[in-house]
């Protein structure tokens, strides 16, 4: 069976950096990558714009991308977009021994003790670490570090032949590109430069997103 994997996060505003990362799961991996922009992310402050807005500037970056699509299914849910309920969600939908996996950062994923229900996300996916050169995976939290005991895999294969359970560590090469950078440059009316997809960047002015107040 294919592997699923859905790719979480704010998307505000969705830049190169996240398209590099989903190109990189779904060409390493053999995966298809939905990308699912959180209506109310838990973990941090109000988003710069609203998840409609996002979801839709996810919509025409990722057109024509053969293997990528966006999976709304965080802003059909009320309250917080928590990971394990998105998963639960999409396991019932897909079924129990769909292959399918939940892509994060490397930095988030050192965060992961702290998530909502975070150990029945081993039980409802594999996880995909992305790492990026100076942001690895060494000293993780003992809790998690135990957690993920016997489930590190450097076999993409194990992704798609089972349900769940395994850590797969994709690594990336360095890219500039960040959200916080990028939306400053946008309220101040530099140029964003290759870091936005053209179709998104003139999305964005077009709908007067992220200028300042």
């Amino acid at each position: 069976m294919t592997l699923r994997i859905l790719y979480g996060g704010t998307f505000d505003p969705v830049h190169a950096g996240h398209l590099a990362v989903a190109r990189a799961a779904r060409d390493t991996l053999g995966a298809t990558v939905q990308m699912v922009p959180a209506a109310v992310p838990p973990h941090r402050g109000p988003t710069a714009a609203r998840a409609q807005d996002r979801a839709e500037l996810l919509d025409l970056a990722v057109a024509g991308e053969p293997g990528l699509a966006v999976d709304t299914r965080e802003l059909r849910r009320h309250g917080p977009s928590y990971t394990a309920d998105t998963l639960r969600e999409a396991r019932a939908e897909f079924g129990p021994r769909a292959p399918l996996a939940w892509l994060v950062g490397a930095d988030a994923f050192r965060g992961l003790p702290g998530w909502h229900d975070w150990r029945a996300l081993f039980e409802l996916a594999h996880l995909v670490v992305a790492v990026r050169p100076g942001h690895g995976l060494e000293e993780l939290p003992d809790t998690l570090s135990e957690a993920c005991e016997g489930r590190w895999t450097t076999a993409p294969a194990a992704l798609s032949e089972s349900a769940a359970g395994c850590l797969f560590r994709l690594d990336l090469p360095p890219h500039p590109a960040a959200a916080s950078e990028l939306r400053r440059r946008l309220a101040a009316g530099e140029d964003p430069g290759d870091w936005l997809p053209p179709s998104v960047a003139a999305e964005i002015a077009r709908r007067g997103l992220y200028r300042a107040a």
